[in-house]
């Protein structure tokens, strides 16, 4: 069991995804850790995750407030302040880097905020590793299919970002550093399928940018398996793509309206928008494998390749605008992921 008796830390361990991969770690799925540090800079939504544990049923004395002396922990600090990254990393094994600015527009009307996040934020985590005597044997990095090919900020900031930690690897080879990269997560927070119940709830209308425009969907246990095999078999350097369903964001709206009389409009690409999103592009899929349920893109360094070069998984770039799903396929997914959101609108 790969993390069994290991220290995790969750940077960004408060949002959607932060918080499924602890919930998960609980689990003991991968090995019972000896620590999991949620570290992130908002103390409200540090005390929330801590009480939601609290309420829970199955919470155990090894799940509870005393923090630092039990498996669970919460530590405040901030990715962009090099200091409290150092004293995070100190203490951990394996480094799940989940923290970044991650709203398409947010990014574009404050860019060097993610700049400062993303960017300098994992400069301090690889720095930190670096020129520090830390036992970190593992970093897994959250990137974005807007890093493939980026034309917005959060995905420019993302793609250096996975560079920065496939570089990594040169300068700590004592550290294997890896990435996973996904489209959009199903009911996480911010994204199209929460905006969308929203709107419902409020008699609408449901805001939909482009009637072609397409996005790959993944559930939050799907991008958290994702991590997890890249944290089980990832070679220095790779990035872990899922294999997922791509679907037209009308028809995801036209589901979950459900024939009630609640108008879709269309309001026009957003700052920093692409139509379609790409998860492996033409030039890396020449140097795309696959390994299990995923493909597998093998770092640009030579140095990191081993010299091998195996046969490539794909002839051509993997995009969402090759849809798979209609609107049964549609129906079936969100009530398998997103049921209690679902649910609690009465879509």
């Amino acid at each position: 069991m790969v993390l069994e008796g290991k220290r995790v830390l969750v940077t960004g361990g408060t949002g959607s995804l932060g918080g499924a991969v602890v919930r998960r770690l609980l689990t003991a799925e991968l090995g019972t850790p000896a620590a999991i540090t949620v570290f992130s800079r908002d103390e409200a939504k540090q005390h929330d995750m801590r009480l939601s544990y609290l309420h829970r049923r199955e919470a155990t004395d090894e799940v509870i407030y005393r923090n630092f002396q039990q498996l669970l922990r919460f530590q405040i600090g901030d990715v962009r302040d090099h200091a409290s990254v150092v004293r995070a990393v100190a203490q951990a094994d394996v480094v799940i880097h989940a923290a970044a600015l991650k709203q398409v527009p947010t990014c574009e009307y404050f860019p060097f905020e993610a700049v400062l996040t993303n960017l300098q934020g994992t400069h301090n985590l690889v720095r930190a590793i670096r020129e520090n005597q830390t036992s970190v044997e593992t970093v897994v990095g959250i990137s974005t299919d807007k890093a493939c090919k980026p034309i917005n900020v959060m995905g420019m900031t993302k793609a250096v970002m996975e560079r920065l930690l496939v570089e990594a690897n040169l300068g700590c080879p004592g550290t294997r550093f890896a990435c996973v990269r996904y489209g959009n997560v199903i009911a996480s927070r911010g994204s199209v399928v929460p905006l969308f119940l929203d709107q419902i709830a409020h008699g609408g209308p449901v805001t939909v940018t482009l009637p072609e425009m397409t996005r790959f969907l993944l559930s939050l246990d799907g991008a958290v398996d994702t991590v997890f095999a890249a944290i089980r078999s990832a070679l220095p350097g790779e990035t872990y793509v899922p294999r997922v369903p791509a679907a037209r964001v009308v028809d995801l709206a036209e589901v979950l309206v459900a024939g009630r009389n609640i108008p879709i409009v269309f309001t026009g690409i957003r700052p920093g928008e692409k139509v379609h999103e790409i998860m492996v592009s033409e030039e890396e899929c020449h140097r795309t494998i696959e390994r299990g349920e995923y493909y597998v893109i093998r770092p640009m360094l030579p140095e990191l390749r081993n010299g091998t070069e195996p046969a490539p998984a794909l002839t051509g770039e993997y995009s969402s605008s090759e849809v798979t799903l209609d609107h049964d396929g549609l129906r079936e997914l969100l009530a398998l992921h997103a049921g209690a959101a679902l649910a609690e609108a009465g879509a």
